[in-house]
């Protein structure tokens, strides 16, 4: 115990180890969140979610926080439901008649942007026996224009999008409805948006008794969420939350796996020497010369994507390494100690010298290449989701970075679809590098004096 509190005082006289803790403090903090609030079923479901599932979110919107950096504010999607009864947006006041009822619906929109939304869309919820209800929706502006926007019977779950209708588009002389029905002057250049409160009412008439209807109105914005979303209109937040447990997880188990297994070899090798070490030495020889990244691109490829695939051919990969050659003279040197021959002396088996007496021995030297190792497989998962080898399932920063690729995100200025996960990946090489280098300052002792 009082060892462990001196290397802990002397982790923090290095502002390097420090700056490093606190990152690494603050990603396990982030993947405790994610792991706790998003559960796994829930993530996977939400991230290979399709239309049904983010159709609230716009397409390739950045996050809302762009708008501190803007003199031109972006508008933010909006969202109401005549469902929800306690929403000061929205109205619904039916009137009972003969063999039916009189169904008016009001949207309240206070809009304050400099820019146009990307699309006006109603989502209809009829209910009815066998007669259609029908629905005529109508737009005021804040200078009391009313507008019409369309009439149509409504069947069932019905969807209006206000930029397929030709006929308005008409009516707005030309213009597109998300930007006709927000201009004061369609002949202004640049159009801008006449900013205030604007209403969308919607007259219903049902021709049954226990008929009703219902409606849900959705604004596209330009800017969604924190981290904003992708081609697919998912929120990024989902990969950039759960990005990180599975970085995380999958450095820390390949790097303690890789580490702790070559280190029990070379102890092996050198204990018995012989034909065991030459067997051990040659293994390493010919592992040395195979490309890592090249292999499992083909695992990847012909056999399997899976992270858990992926992660044992890695450590199955990386347990011969150049590391096993530096375990080996280490423990060259230990083996002739004079302990190690008291041990024989009285009797102690072959498993309880290596086991007891070798491998404690360089631990210190293990827990720095251990830390060092982390980020290194993180960027390699990360790698291989960029060339489109990822887990089908999990949601990572490498496929927030490979979708970002291939839609061309950095060729039309969505900085922010390529930039999140990337420095996300750059905080967690940084913090493993400072506290790994600032580690083998203390434990290794050539470098304790410099």
């Amino acid at each position: 115990m009082k060892a462990l509190q001196k290397s802990f005082r002397d982790v923090l006289r290095y502002p390097s180890a420090v700056i490093g803790l606190v990152i690494i403090a603050g990603l396990v903090i982030l993947s405790i969140y994610a792991v706790l609030t998003i559960p796994y079923s829930e993530a996977s479901r939400l991230w290979r979610g399709g239309e049904d599932v983010w159709y609230q979110n716009p397409k390739i919107a950045p996050p809302e926080w762009v708008n501190w950096f803007r003199k031109d504010k972006l508008p933010k999607s909006v969202l109401m439901d005549s469902h929800q009864e306690d929403d000061d947006r929205v109205s619904k006041v039916v009137e009972p008649q003969a063999d039916g009822s009189k169904v008016t619906i009001a949207f309240l929109l206070d809009y304050q942007y400099d820019t146009f939304p990307q699309e006006l869309i109603l989502y209809f919820d009829a209910q009815f026996a066998e007669k259609l209800p029908f629905a005529s929706v109508y737009w005021l502006t804040p200078d009391d224009r009313e507008i019409r926007v369309g009439d149509f019977s409504v069947g069932g779950s019905f969807t209006y999008r206000f930029s397929q209708d030709s006929k308005l588009q008409r009516r707005l002389k030309g213009q597109d409805p998300q930007r006709g029905l927000f201009m004061a002057d369609p002949t202004a250049e640049p159009p801008v948006p006449l900013k205030g409160t604007y209403t969308l009412r919607i007259d219903g008439l049902t021709f049954e008794e226990s008929a009703d209807l219902d409606a849900e109105f959705v604004m596209h914005g330009r800017v969604a969420g924190w981290a904003g979303t992708d081609h697919l209109r998912r929120d990024l937040s989902i990969a950039l939350l759960w990005g990180t447990p599975v970085a995380l997880a999958f450095g820390l188990l390949a790097a303690l796996g890789t580490t702790v297994t070559t280190m029990i070899i070379a102890a092996i090798g050198v204990w018995f020497g012989g034909w065991v070490d030459e067997l051990i030495q040659r293994i390493t020889e010919v592992n040395l010369v195979l490309p890592l990244l090249p292999i499992l691109i083909m695992v990847g490829t012909f056999y399997s994507r899976s992270i858990w695939v992926i992660l044992g051919v890695t450590i199955l990969l990386s347990i011969f390494g150049g590391a096993i050659k530096t375990y080996r003279a280490v423990f060259l040197q230990v083996k002739e100690s004079p302990y190690i021959e008291a041990a024989r002396a009285y009797g102690a088996s072959n498993m309880r010298i290596i086991f007891s007496y070798l491998i404690p021995r360089i631990i210190p030297m293990l827990i720095p290449q251990l830390v060092i190792l982390i980020p290194t497989f993180v960027f390699l998962e990360a790698s291989l989701a960029v060339l489109g080898l990822g887990d089908p399932v999990l949601p990572t920063w490498g496929k927030v970075i490979n979708d970002a690729r291939n839609e061309g995100a950095p060729f039309q200025g969505l900085y922010y679809w390529v930039l999140e996960p990337s420095i996300l990946l750059m905080l967690t090489g940084l913090a493993f590098a400072m506290l790994g280098f600032s580690l083998d300052r203390i434990f290794n002792p050539r470098l304790r004096g410099l």
